[in-house]
């Protein structure tokens, strides 16, 4: 495995927010990290893409320590798209896009063919290429994020992560990253490691999913494994109805309202 975390704690100041963590993301896979807000979700994917350095134990990258690996090395081999994202002020897509080729060159180096092709290829397959000329502050949320995805693309790296790529985007947005996500996990073979709020939009993309609670690794597993009316309970405090989803079969959660609740709590006895 390239990426695992082993035993590390992580702090803010004095604040520790996780202990003991110890997690490895499945190469080759769709992973989603899902928990309460506050239960160090956000906070372990900055340590494993290196953002945070843990107190305690280690985050390892293609075997070596990840703290001990040089920033620009580093970023050859994963790429992260952070949850706040500061856009230089009037960029073109293009030359947003040409950030993530910063790793592979000198600094006063002239571009290459293959910096070209990268970066062509990145807006390509994020589907904005069309957009190239346009400034990345009057895109719409759903083309940002995709802008954002062709930088990390561009970068080269068979590693993605992502901390909460959905958040504030409408249904349709949402689906839009959740499923370029797919594709690049499905047709270029990209590992993907992200921070998802919803239930459900985990359950239909993830291949294995991380439940985490109070900084700790409560379970993890395929969707069918992880999410059940139990560990929705312990994990969020919500109870709920678990069904198979009409078209994917994956797991479906429905929490219920307080009348609900009632009604089931009568009907278990």
């Amino acid at each position: 495995m390239r990426l695992q975390a082993q035993g590390v704690q992580l702090a803010y100041d004095r604040t520790v927010i996780a202990k003991d963590l110890t997690l490895t993301i499945p190469d080759g896979k769709v992973s989603v990290l899902i928990g309460p807000n506050g239960s160090g979700k956000s906070t372990a994917l900055r340590a494993l893409a290196r953002l945070l350095p843990p107190s305690r134990g280690s985050v390892i990258l293609d075997g070596k320590s990840i703290q001990e690996t040089p920033t620009k090395e580093v970023a050859r081999l994963l790429a992260i798209l952070p949850q706040v994202l500061v856009t230089p002020e009037s960029i073109s897509v293009e030359d947003l896009v040409w950030f993530g080729r910063h790793p592979h060159r000198a600094s006063l180096k002239v571009p290459s063919e293959q910096d070209r092709e990268t970066v062509e290829w990145a807006m390509k397959v994020t589907s904005t290429a069309e957009l190239r000329h346009q400034h990345v502050d009057q895109l719409s949320g759903g083309q940002r994020q995709r802008v954002w995805i062709a930088l990390c693309l561009a970068q080269g790296t068979d590693l993605i992560l992502l901390d909460e790529p959905t958040t504030y985007l409408d249904v349709a947005y949402q689906l839009e990253v959740l499923d370029l996500l797919a594709e690049l996990n499905r047709d270029q073979g990209k590992t993907v490691a992200m921070v998802l709020h919803d239930f459900n939009m985990a359950a239909e993309y993830a291949d294995h999913v991380f439940v985490m609670k109070s900084g700790g690794l409560v379970t993890e597993g395929a969707p069918e494994e992880v999410f059940t009316c139990d560990i929705i309970r312990d994990v969020f405090g919500v109870e709920s109805q678990v069904v198979p989803h009409p078209v994917s079969g994956k797991p479906m959660c429905i929490p219920l309202r307080a009348g609900l609740r009632t009604q089931l709590a009568v009907a278990n006895g």
